[in-house]
């Protein structure tokens, strides 16, 4: 019986993080929609994050500028997936980090702070490797960069919430 349980622990669990992470995902990413055309600021290019995964296998994990490395065929589509995928993955994170208590009845205040702290990944990770800097330090206007780095990874924690409150009404615990 507990080796049972466990496999239906571990289901929950990939589903719950699937249904709140591609969720939050698209909440996130409905907002950048809407910041876009009321700021007039495009948001990120996926097919830049596909170009620069599409690298990764030939062993070029930094690049100068994404922009002027070699395009890799299906680039948009490998940017979308790995955009899903990464918010996937940080969504179960946050399941693993709060429990099943939290994904069956959550609040917004554990989402939000896992949220802001995720924009640890772009900061430190996405950004230097696109040759954009440590924290947007080599853009235009890092100030304005990071501001809204820090807001999308705000609303990503209150989507995370959403989400998860939608996944929970959906599988009950």
């Amino acid at each position: 019986m507990r080796k049972g349980r466990r496999m239906e622990d571990g289901l929950e669990f990939g589903l719950r993080a699937v249904l709140t992470g591609a969720g939050a995902t698209a909440i996130a990413d409905l907002w950048a929609v809407l910041q876009a055309r009321l700021t007039g600021i495009p948001g990120l290019n996926w097919a830049m994050v596909g170009r620069w995964v599409g690298h990764l296998p030939g062993g070029h994990f930094r690049h100068d500028s994404i922009g002027k490395a070699a395009p890799v065929a299906g680039e948009r589509a490998l940017g979308w997936a790995t955009h899903y995928a990464i918010g996937i993955v940080f969504a179960a994170a946050l399941l693993a980090l709060c429990g099943p208590g939290w994904a069956r009845a959550p609040s917004l205040p554990p989402a939000l702070a896992f949220g802001l702290a995720t924009v640890a990944a772009p900061f430190l990770l996405l950004q230097p490797a696109l040759g954009l800097g440590v924290a947007a330090s080599r853009t235009p206007n890092p100030t304005n960069a990071r501001l809204r780095s820090l807001l999308t990874h705000a609303v990503f924690g209150a989507s995370l919430y959403l989400a998860a409150l939608a996944a929970a009404r959906l599988m009950p615990g």
